[in-house]
């Protein structure tokens, strides 16, 4: 079987060590070439590259930005539910690791890449539903608003040197959260045939559950989403602080499912669209890609087929 590694050399958890033991092994079943990421873009270009070469399998080892660089890579050379396009694999490398953990694969590279190599052995698989963004693809989630400037703010620390912790992302969070609770919502959302609904500050949504993790704790955002199921909409009509601490703590809770008169909710959403007052940032899968006015979101059903 041919393969190709996409390898981030400044992913959060790997070293150089670790990443040539991962190659060893995966080389002594695979067809295998490794290609380092030396600048934003380079692992789609190398997915997309692999597409168009007829390769068989396509492993992203990084964090969540590698893995949707490495995803909207494979669809921008080929058709989605395409059955010769090739098998994602993931070994997890980042800090988070959202779409991975969200398919159980193991945290631990070592174990991932075990578990990776047994799925191509017994050609194990499953086919997962994806989202878009306007032309852009995302695994686990994507929004406008509180969490997109989070995800701006975040990466502006991080080109300054700073390490990115769980502690990081919170004190963002809050730092954010006080300054948009001061301005005007700025957002309206319509989703499928419905009527649209003005005065939102936030729009999340989610192709999957947990919408993301803190640290080791999950942040269950839309419980009723699933790779096998629309996206999951979260929306906050307000800022006021009690309703949203108590929305957090919900989501923070287990498989609680958020509620209140100040949010809307959805589940299994074919079809949304969100416009804004102003240019606003959005972000997909945890990078920020930068100010739109209008965004469309879609569910892809059976988009990728991932080695689990």
């Amino acid at each position: 079987m041919r393969a190709v590694l996409v390898v981030n050399p400044q992913a959060t958890s790997t070293t150089a060590a670790g990443r040539d033991v991962l190659a060893h092994a995966l080389a002594s079943e695979l067809k295998l070439d490794v290609v380092e990421t030396q600048y934003w873009g380079h692992a789609s270009d190398t997915a997309r590259a692999a597409v168009e070469e007829g390769v068989d399998l396509v492993i992203a080892h990084g964090g969540d930005g590698t893995v949707n660089e490495v995803v909207n890579g494979m669809f921008s050379a080929g058709d989605v539910g395409d059955r010769a396009m090739p098998t994602l694999g993931v070994v997890p490398g980042g800090s988070a690791n959202v779409f991975a953990r969200a398919l159980g694969l193991p945290r631990d590279p070592v174990e991932a890449t075990h578990r990776l190599l047994r799925a191509v052995a017994e050609r194990s698989g499953r086919w997962v539903g994806l989202g878009r963004a306007d032309e852009r693809w995302f695994t686990f989630n994507a929004g406008v608003g509180w969490d997109a400037e989070v995800v701006a703010e975040v990466e502006r620390l991080r080109s300054n040197g700073r390490n990115v912790t769980p502690a990081l992302y919170a004190r963002t969070a809050l730092a954010c959260y006080f300054r948009m609770a001061r301005a005007e919502p700025k957002l309206t959302l319509r989703i499928g045939d419905e009527s649209q609904v003005g005065g939102l500050h936030s729009v999340f949504v989610s192709n999957t559950d947990p919408w993301t993790y803190l640290g080791s704790r999950p942040v269950r955002m839309s419980p009723e989403t699933s790779f096998d199921t629309g996206l999951g909409v979260f929306a906050l009509r307000n800022m006021r602080t009690y309703p949203v601490l108590r929305h957090v703590a919900e989501m923070l809770r287990g498989r609680a499912k958020p509620h209140g008169s100040n949010l809307i909710q959805r589940a299994d959403v074919a079809h949304l669209r969100v416009t804004c007052t102003e240019p606003l940032r959005l972000q997909v899968d945890g990078d920020c890609l930068g100010e739109r006015s209008e965004i469309e979101f879609l569910s892809v059903p059976e988009a990728l087929r991932v080695a689990v």
